[in-house]
């Protein structure tokens, strides 16, 4: 999983570091907090015995950076380059990426978060 988010983290900074200055201290800021929250969430989640707290923790702090993603898209932050407005607009696909990232990470804290309160692994579509 710690690999995972060190990728998610390296195609996140290269999106970050697009958006206008303008946002470079509130929302860009956050989403990189909610990004560094969510990454020693994990690493507290691995160490400790019980869990289930701190993975509600993280489950929540997750969704957080997924609904600030959300926000950032439907400003229109993903579609600069450079701090500009793209006039090719590639932010569609910058938001595409980065939701498909974050929904994976997503599913690896929801299938962690069931093995731990169930006691057992996630349902697969065949168990159903």
């Amino acid at each position: 999983m710690h690999r995972k988010l060190v990728l998610f983290a390296v195609q996140l900074e290269m999106y970050l570091a697009h958006f206008p200055n303008c946002h470079k201290y509130t929302l860009t800021q956050g989403i990189r907090q909610a990004y560094l929250d969510v990454y020693n969430l994990v690493t507290e989640c691995q160490k400790r015995y019980n869990k289930k707290t701190t993975l509600t923790q993280l489950d929540v702090r997750h969704e957080q950076l997924r609904m600030m993603l959300n926000l950032a898209h439907e400003l229109g932050l993903f579609g600069y380059s450079t701090g500009r407005k793209d006039a090719e607009s590639p932010g569609a696909h910058r938001h595409l990426v980065i939701t498909r990232m974050v929904d994976e990470l997503g599913r690896m804290i929801g299938g962690w978060l069931n093995m731990e309160i169930h006691g057992r692994e996630p349902l697969n579509a065949v168990e159903a």
